[in-house]
């Protein structure tokens, strides 16, 4: 259903010192791009990824009610994902932690405030 998500950011390199340590913890690793955008994933007919530079120029702007939503493939993997995040700059929106009976997750905002979720959802 998805193909790919893009998130501005404000700082190309400081992004991907973030994100490619980040989505490594899931297998994901660069998969292209250039100056301005890189798409990031564990394959071409998967969904992805792209952080880039806005087109316009403009500030990045974090949206109000937008996240990215990453699974983390466990409960484990979901805090793995949280404490790496930690460990890179991110910061907390909400500890891992049961939410729903399915539902087990953690929030962080990356270094532009973008709003991520690490997630695990059984039913």
């Amino acid at each position: 259903m998805l193909g790919y998500v893009t998130i501005g950011v404000s700082d190309m390199e400081q992004a991907e010192a973030f994100y490619g340590p980040l989505l490594e913890q899931i297998g994901a690793k660069q998969m292209f791009g250039q100056d301005r955008i890189k798409f990031y994933g564990t394959g071409m007919d998967s969904a992805m990824l792209a952080i880039c530079i806005p087109y316009d120029e403009q500030a990045p702007n974090a949206g109000n009610g937008n996240m990215i939503a990453i699974p983390g493939g466990s409960r484990e993997g979901v805090d793995k994902l949280y404490a790496k995040a930690m460990e890179l700059g991110a910061s907390d929106e909400g500890a891992p932690g049961e939410r729903l009976p399915v539902f087990y997750g953690a929030y962080c905002r990356d270094p532009d405030g973008n709003k991520l979720c690490f997630y695990e959802m059984k039913m």
